[in-house]
């Protein structure tokens, strides 16, 4: 018989015993046995008041609906002459709640789950949320791989009707899987399947990715997984028949058993289309069909093709249009017909655009990056670039954008966004270790949007060994409505090249300037700027010969008044998380002829991100400087460029590349071109965790002066490099081992970055 049976029975009886009592009219009632319990919350349950009649149905229903308010353990209803007794025993009350042997969860979210359940100092005790208590502890454990964990617990009756509650656990080993067997495979080796999976058995690195920790969730992604290269291959039939997880004995080893039907493998026979040619002609949606006649069928294509005519629809206004590949399948000839049916729907419009998430943005601030605007016509490409947009304000970790219908009506929807707020202010920190100097260190303190306004405020103070720099920036994205920026630049720099690869003197330059922002684009932007700035120049006899010759000739102090012109152009696809896109800047700045010094400088980068895989992203960079002197003056020695470190060719010191002085300093160069290759990949094991990623790079770079750059010039170096958005803030590693080190070159194999967010 089961509790919940005998629960019954024990109401019935008691329900029994009350329709013994003779009705009565009632003269009074009392309540006996109550301490904690208020006699009204009694009185409000009774179906019977002073005065009124008694019987057999109404004592049953009051025993009944006194039993579920949970208070009471005891109910009884007896007759004293004409007054009604209500005795009761309460339930006892929780006074305590402990819990002994947890290593894995924080005992301050355990106590917040048992809260969820009811268990909680002060309340009621009730068995049975303890036992659900009980049972969520387990689960959540078994959740981590831990199937062997024991939970128990004791329940200690205290004075006053109070109870102590103590949960004993012990949480046992992690749960390994120790065999993974894919029966029914013979298009594609075993081997090749369990390396699409993410589930496995042990290996050296699965302390880290915890693949060979089971969950229900990561072996129906592997699932999936399997079904998607089936399905892309061409076998349209293919299925999972089984699939068994099962655990031994000692609950620490798993064993996965997945059985699979292949089918056959199926062609595209034909493709037709439907719809109204009125909005979209058929010859155009064929266009945009990656699926043809003769192919091997493939459900990404098949799904990639139902999205563009769809895009496409979207560009028109048809938001909710609805594309779908119905097959015909022919399965002697092992073809299959597909006729992409398409149902564009009622044009339309949209009505409001809803930002939610922004506790600290202003919405204005977003807003004015919407190229979707409210009351026209619904476009999917504004859409999607207004998302963009406000992707690469940095201010978020998550942008997601979701077209809503409006209720009642088939022309109007509404725009959502959500965004989840990062920390836009940083203290950052740079270092590089080195034999010659030991640690660098530079750091900056950065507000990217100012109170919620959008305004980026700059406090740079470097205090490495070569640079003193204290500056402030204050830049304003919108100083017009048309989206022109200004920004104002107030610094003081001192160098000191005598710790570095460089050839050692010192300069104190002290300015300010003035710059403007114009958008030629969405992604495109002019930039321009003035400055005006004095430097003070000090060589000594440890300096190299140029620069003592350029001090006698020139003079030691220069004042200057440069202007700037640049141009940048944006197309990346994220500024979180980049996977394909392009980013091109082209930056002139020269003195005007006034000015103590005469000589321009010209730079242009270009990068390159193109998506190799889903989850792989191959980065390709260009760089490329040059500097020139006019009017018979040359370039001054310290606007040089300089090479080597992260940023230019990694595996070698920072600065030390290019010309050198007698005793190999640097003396760096009016010319520079740097090339990076790199390959981006996630962190294995990190599934959707977008926080770190690793990379494997090759590095090319020369630093020269005037000629043609030759293969003497050219250093190269290629290694690993992990970069990792940590609580702590933004962290940068690589190990560079450089390809062609030359005599006289300056290793720095190992190189990081490092910040702290706030």
């Amino acid at each position: 018989m089961t509790l919940k049976h005998l629960i019954g029975l024990a109401l019935l009886l008691r329900a029994t015993s009350a329709i013994a009592i003779e009705p009565f009219v009632v003269k009074d009632i009392r309540v006996e046995g109550i301490q904690r319990t208020e006699a009204g919350t009694v009185f409000s349950y009774l179906p019977v008041k002073v005065g009124e009649k008694l019987d057999s149905e109404h004592a049953a229903s009051a025993i009944r609906a006194l039993f579920a308010t949970g208070f009471f353990k005891d109910v009884k209803l007896e007759r004293e002459q004409d007054a009604l007794i209500v005795r009761v025993i309460e339930r006892p009350s929780i006074a305590s709640i402990e819990i002994n042997g947890v290593k894995d969860f924080p005992k301050e979210t355990l106590n917040d789950s048992l809260k969820l359940v009811g268990l909680v100092d002060g309340r009621i005790f009730d068995k049975s949320a303890l036992d659900k208590a009980e049972q969520e502890l387990k689960r959540a454990y078994v959740a981590r791989g831990k199937y062997s964990v024991k939970v128990s617990t004791v329940v200690t009756e205290l004075e006053r009707n109070r109870v102590a509650i103590v949960f004993n656990v012990v949480e046992g080993d992690t749960s390994r899987i120790s065999q993974i067997n894919i029966i029914g495979n013979q298009v594609f080796k075993e081997k090749e399947l369990r390396e699409l999976m993410k589930l496995g058995t042990p290996t050296w690195l699965s302390w880290i990715t915890k693949n060979d920790q089971y969950s229900k969730q990561k072996l129906s992604a592997d699932l999936e997984a399997l079904r998607s290269l089936y399905m892309d291959a061409g076998y349209l039939e293919f299925a999972i028949d089984s699939t068994q997880v099962s655990i031994s004995p000692e609950k620490d080893h798993i064993y996965i058993t997945i059985n699979l039907n292949e089918g056959a493998k199926f062609t595209v026979s034909d493709v037709k289309v439907s719809g109204p040619e009125n909005i979209l002609p058929h010859e155009q949606m064929r266009k945009l069909i990656k699926v043809k006649a003769g192919d091997v069928f493939s459900r990404k294509d098949l799904t990639e093709s139902s999205k563009k005519i769809g895009d496409r629809l979207g560009e028109d206004g048809y938001a909710f249009a609805n594309v779908n590949a119905v097959p015909t399948i022919d399965k002697e000839k092992h073809q299959v017909e597909f006729t992409f049916v398409v149902d564009p729907g009622v044009r339309a419009y949209v009505r409001h655009i809803d930002i939610t998430g922004n506790s600290k943005t202003r919405d204005v601030v977003i807003r004015r990056e919407f190229r979707q605007m409210e009351g026209a016509w619904y476009v999917a490409s504004k859409i999607q670039t207004s998302k963009q947009k406000v992707d690469r304000l940095d201010y978020f970790s998550e942008v997601n954008i979701e077209t809503l219908p409006v209720p009642g009506t088939k022309d109007q929807v509404d725009i959502g966004m959500s965004v989840k707020e990062k920390s836009t202010g940083s203290f950052m920190l740079g270092a590089g270790v080195s034999s010659n100097v030991g640690l660098m260190l530079t750091g900056s303190i950065t507000q990217r949007n100012l109170f919620g306004t959008g305004n980026t405020l700059t406090t740079q103070i470097n205090t490495s060994g070569m640079n003193q720099v204290y500056s402030v920036s204050y830049t304003n994205p919108y100083y017009t409505d048309d989206g022109v920026s200004r920004g104002f630049d107030v610094y003081k720099r001192d160098i000191d090249t005598t710790s570095t690869a460089i050839s050692p003197y010192r300069s104190a330059t002290v300015g300010t300037g003035v710059r403007f922002g114009v958008p030629m684009g969405d992604f495109e932007n002019m930039y321009y700027g003035s400055s005006l700035e004095n430097t003070q120049i000090v060589t000594s006899t440890a300096s190299s010969l140029q620069m003592q010759d350029y001090t006698a000739k020139f003079g030691g102090s220069a004042t200057n008044l440069l202007g700037s012109a640049g141009w940048s152009k944006d197309t990346r696809d994220s500024a979180i998380f980049t996977t394909a896109g392009t980013v091109r800047r082209a930056n002139v700045s020269t003195t005007v002829p006034a000015s103590d010094q005469k000589f321009y400088k010209l730079s242009y980068q270009h990068q390159w991100f193109y998506p190799v895989s889903q989850n792989t992203t191959l980065m390709l960079n260009g760089d490329v400087g040059m500097a020139n002197g006019y009017g018979g003056m040359p370039v001054p020695f310290f606007q040089n460029f300089y090479g080597g470190g992260i940023g230019t060719v990694r595996g070698f010191q920072p600065f030390s590349m290019g010309p050198k002085d007698s005793i190999g300093n640097s003396l760096g160069g009016t010319r520079r071109v740097i090339g990076n290759a790199e390959l981006l990949f996630p962190m294995p094991g990190s599934g959707k965790d977008k926080s770190v990623r690793l990379s494997t790079f090759v590095d090319a770079g020369a630093v020269f002066n005037t000629g043609l750059l030759g293969s003497d010039n050219m250093r190269y170096s290629t290694g690993v490099a992990v970069t990792w958005v940590s609580p702590v803030g933004p962290l940068k590693f690589s190990m560079g081992v450089p390809v062609n080190k030359q005599a006289g070159d300056r290793l720095q194999q190992f190189q990081f970055t490092m910040g702290s967010l706030f």
